[in-house]
């Protein structure tokens, strides 16, 4: 029986040899599900016309046939011309500059996905079909914060389109697939893994990036990333390439992410993403321990806009938001998302930390698009105020009033009320480190308003006497923004 139970065992551990190496090859052909969802994926011809330039005097001799705005030899025409003192001669009026990129059917009638900056500010757009079939796009929506765009083309006969998956689902290591037009060569398949979930590429407010190491080139851009069931869970928008082609590191945004910004373009054109009114930054260490977190979580609070929901419900400067409508925020760049995506007018439940407490608040959320109009209008706003006094240095920091001069000098909005001006940073102290820096206004010490620099020593003294060995600072810059830094007492 020993030995039976030998050969069993030495069986099974060959067996996994076998199947380990065939395993890490991956699907043994992709052949079906290319052809499955090619006819689906098209290519995008943008062209925008623009106005060129004219000889000052509008005189001169006439360009030679086939030298002009974007021919291959046009700077050493002008070159030629600037040497024999001519002058540049007469351009034309106009001239089109044309991107080609890529995307995909997601309704048989005509409806096409693609990337905002394929199409841009294109005054012409063409899709391009596997067949060479070629149709006149209608632009029926774009939204820059995602890099998404909706057009319609008018087909004779139903398209074939494909479908979008759930993104959420995809896991580090699964096989995908990218379809595009890489640099104009026309549509081009090539393969690999899921390598991340969730990048941050600093791109845009709602980043959460799919990465890939499937090649993505120029002019795949707008083009689909499928799953093994010929699914759609991202569309293929950026690549990390010192040399502008695929060194195996894609970006795709997620189909989970853009879905609800499309389904918004074709309903009303424009985007409508919830808002809260907030002003949000990270928690680090330092912060954490001044507000009694006990871990980094959550996104704290760092200003509230006086025309925006959150006021009225309650919210404050120096809130930690904890949770958004049941749904954890791990850190501050997982709320702008939620918020985004949560119909405009929903009243929202959000968990908060305060005080070392949790608090329970509900808010009515507004609409992005209308809070940033009124911050717009704001922005033009100028008032005065302003008083002379002495200066102080305290952590690093040499702080003076707010003053008129200081005003001018630093070029602070009259918007920015009460606190004390940074003149100077040790560029030995933690404040460097922080990156605090001349010109910025310290607002409040351990959430307590300062308007003199001689409160702000006091306050950390006693902050010393009490044994604390952190000074939680909200500190805003010239235009009112405004965060908070945690620095060392000692």
């Amino acid at each position: 029986m020993k030995v039976l139970q030998a050969y069993v065992a030495a069986g099974f551990v060959a067996l996994l040899i076998s199947l380990t190496p065939a395993a890490a090859k991956g699907p043994d052909s992709l052949s079906e599900l290319a052809e499955k969802v090619q006819d689906a994926v098209v290519n995008i011809s943008a062209t925008q016309t623009v106005e060129a330039k004219r000889s000052k005097n509008g005189e001169g001799p006439q360009m030679p046939p086939g030298v002009g705005p974007g021919a291959p030899f046009d700077d050493l025409f002008e070159e030629f011309f600037r040497r024999r003192g001519q002058g540049a001669p007469e351009m034309p009026r106009q001239r089109r500059s044309s991107s080609l990129g890529s995307g995909f059917v997601i309704d048989p009638s005509g409806i096409v996905i693609t990337n905002n900056h394929v199409i841009a500010d294109a005054n012409e757009v063409t899709v391009i079909f596997n067949d060479g079939q070629k149709l006149k796009a209608e632009v029926l929506g774009k939204d820059q914060k995602v890099d998404v765009a909706v057009l319609r083309v008018k087909p004779e006969k139903p398209l074939k389109a494909v479908k979008f998956g759930d993104s959420d689902k995809a896991k580090v290591g699964d096989w995908v697939l990218a379809v595009g037009n890489p640099f104009g060569l026309g549509g081009s398949v090539t393969a690999g893994i899921v390598s991340a979930r969730n990048r941050n590429i600093d791109s845009g407010p709602y980043d959460n990036y799919i990465q890939t190491d499937a090649s993505i080139n120029k002019g795949n851009s707008g083009g689909p990333l499928f799953n093994m069931d010929g699914e759609v869970i991202g569309i293929n928008t950026a690549i990390l390439s010192p040399s502008g082609g695929s060194v195996g590191i894609g970006f795709a945004t997620p189909a989970n992410t853009v879905q609800p910004v499309i389904e918004q373009l074709q309903q009303f054109g424009e985007t409508r993403r919830g808002w809260l009114g907030v002003r949000i930054q990270n928690i680090d260490d330092g912060i954490a321990e001044t507000l009694n977190l006990g871990a980094t979580r959550g996104a704290l609070v760092a200003g509230i806009d006086d025309k925006g929901p959150s006021k009225p419900a309650g919210l404050k400067a120096g809130d930690v938001i904890i949770k958004f409508d049941g749904k954890p925020i791990k850190e501050s760049r997982d709320l702008p998302k939620l918020v985004a995506a949560t119909p405009v007018g929903r009243d929202v439940e959000l968990v908060i930390v305060r005080g070392g407490k949790e608090l329970t608040k509900t808010v009515k959320l507004g609409r992005l698009e209308d809070g940033e109009k009124v911050a717009s209008k704001d922005g033009d706003k100028e008032k005065s105020d302003g008083a002379g006094g002495s200066s102080q240095s305290v952590l690093g920091l040499e702080l003076s009033r707010l003053s008129d001069e200081l005003r001018a000098r630093f070029q602070i909005k009259d918007t920015v009320k009460g606190g004390v001006v940074i003149t100077a940073v040790d560029p030995r102290s933690d404040a460097a480190e922080k990156r605090l820096q001349p010109g910025e206004v310290l607002l409040e010490v351990n959430q307590e308003a300062v308007s003199d620099p001689a409160e702000v020593v006091k306050k950390v003294k006693a902050l010393k006497s009490d044994g604390k060995k952190t000074a939680l600072l909200i500190v805003a810059n010239g235009q009112g923004d405004a965060h908070f830094v945690a620095l060392p007492v000692e």
